[in-house]
């Protein structure tokens, strides 16, 4: 039938019944160890380039705010597709499942592409924009020429992960990241450094594993998703209902594209900030925003991991299992970062110079790790929060939530506590806006969710 689940599938994947917990544990256990594999990825880069020097440290941490707004733009396709794709699983439409699934890709493959024109054009003016001297702008140049050019291999695959854990398998997706990251450690030194009688070619070379890496990566997905999933639609009449999946996608795409652009946008104008003071300190605020990727970790795989159970259960109209999953892991989320912030404030100095020879750059970066993370278990309440509502089909909530944390309250605090304090203002204004607006909104949002399962109302349709 056209509208049954794929046979491989028919028994697996159903969130709408059984543990909540048990459900997002095992889907957060791959999910984690398939982020933390990306991170990785993403360190071995930062650890390699930062034996070449620390200007070639800085040059990378100059691309962190640009690379990750063009995986955020398509990050916003990802959310949309494991919104879309859980509440129709939840509904139990497969035919609907597969035409949205073929069509969630070609589309993610068309913003990739204009993504990597633009940001090819814009180059030079964007990265001056951004405080890169001389010294650095060729380094910049050097790594992002290619990155650009490779940027649909790079981005294309995140989308097809989303279906798979739509359908709620996360250890696929898991297993193509890790061969990612694995692919990536072994490539780097050697196209770094020219070992093997490759040609030694710095950070050209950096950007080329990663590019040939995620090639890899977007091959390994599609093959499963067509042979094994069976998620994707041999019809040739899909394309006539093309319009509908776009009005579906970016429903959820479009403001959750912006909302994810928010975040390294205002780490732009932080960086640019943090110029003024110095490479070091530029270099300083990439590990110290590295390394807390690196510690979020599973708190990242939990806010993915609890999408497409939120997703299928709101689908299905079981708002019940809806508070159950927030509840879950709001507790966790605050846990786990009250956790962390002990363990950076208590040894930050050797986690700093894990990344760093440089007595000035250590330094910024231990103001970092004594400052920030005493608010991270506030800040960290709305990256949950915006997963959830995401999932539910409501994103305006969620750009809401984001603009308030950074626009209205990170970047003008950010100005204030730099022209007062220098680095420690800036720092102070990052802490400042997590515990204000994550406190806010929790109770906000608290009392939002409250109202809604009481009244029991009809899930929403798109």
């Amino acid at each position: 039938m056209a509208s049954s689940p794929p046979a491989r599938r028919a028994d697996k994947g159903d969130l709408t019944k059984g543990s909540v917990r048990a459900h997002l544990v095992r889907l957060t256990l791959p999910m984690t160890w398939g982020i933390l594999a990306i991170i990785s990825f993403q360190l071995v880069d930062m650890f390699y380039i930062s034996l070449l020097g620390t200007r070639e440290l800085a040059a990378i941490s100059f691309t962190f705010p640009v690379t990750y707004t063009i995986f955020s733009l398509v990050m916003g396709m990802t959310i949309a597709t494991s919104s879309v794709l859980s509440r129709q699983i939840g509904r139990g439409n497969w035919a609907r499942v597969r035409r949205l699934t073929t069509h969630a890709l070609l589309i993610a493959a068309l913003i990739g592409l204009i993504a990597a024109v633009l940001g090819y054009s814009f180059m030079n003016p964007l990265f001056r924009a951004m405080g890169a001297d001389g010294d650095t702008l060729p380094l910049i140049r050097d790594y992002m020429t290619i990155w650009f050019l490779g940027s649909i291999l790079i981005n294309t695959p995140m989308v097809g992960n989303a279906s798979m854990r739509a359908a709620g398998d996360a250890i696929t997706p898991a297993i193509i990241m890790t061969i990612v990251a694995l692919v990536n450690v072994i490539l780097d030194p050697i196209m770094i450094f020219g070992l093997f009688g490759f040609p030694r070619m710095e950070m050209q070379g950096a950007a080329l594993s990663t590019v040939l890496a995620n090639g890899c990566a977007m091959a390994a997905g599609l093959y499963v998703i067509a042979r094994k999933k069976r998620m994707l639609t041999r019809s040739r009449r899909h394309m006539l209902l093309f319009a509908d999946s776009m009005k579906r996608f970016m429903f959820i795409a479009i403001p959750a594209g912006i909302t994810n652009t928010i975040q390294p946008l205002t780490n732009a104008v932080l960086v640019a900030l943090l110029a003024a003071y110095g490479h070091e300190a530029v270099a300083a605020f990439g590990v110290a925003t590295r390394v807390e990727a690196f510690a979020f970790v599973i708190v990242m795989g939990l806010s993915v991991a609890m999408s497409p159970v939120i997703g299928q259960n709101f689908g299905a109209g079981n708002l019940g299992r809806v508070d159950e999953t927030l509840r879950n892991a709001i507790l966790f989320c605050v846990a786990w970062s009250a956790g962390v912030a002990l363990v950076l404030g208590a040894f930050a100095h050797p986690v700093a110079g894990v990344f760093s020879d440089s007595s000035a750059v250590i330094d910024v970066a231990v103001l970092y790790f004594w400052i920030v993370p005493a608010t991270y278990m506030f800040g960290n309440l709305i990256p949950g929060w915006a997963s959830a509502f995401n999932a539910m089909g409501m994103p305006q909530r969620s750009l809401i939530m984001i603009f308030v944390r950074y626009v209205a309250t990170a970047i003008p605090l950010a100005f204030i506590g730099g022209h007062l304090y220098g680095t420690v203002g800036i720092f102070g204004a990052i802490a400042a806006s997590n515990a204000l607006t994550g406190i806010g909104f929790h109770l906000w949002n608290r009392n939002f969710c409250r109202g809604k399962t009481a009244a029991e109302p009809a899930p929403l349709t798109r």
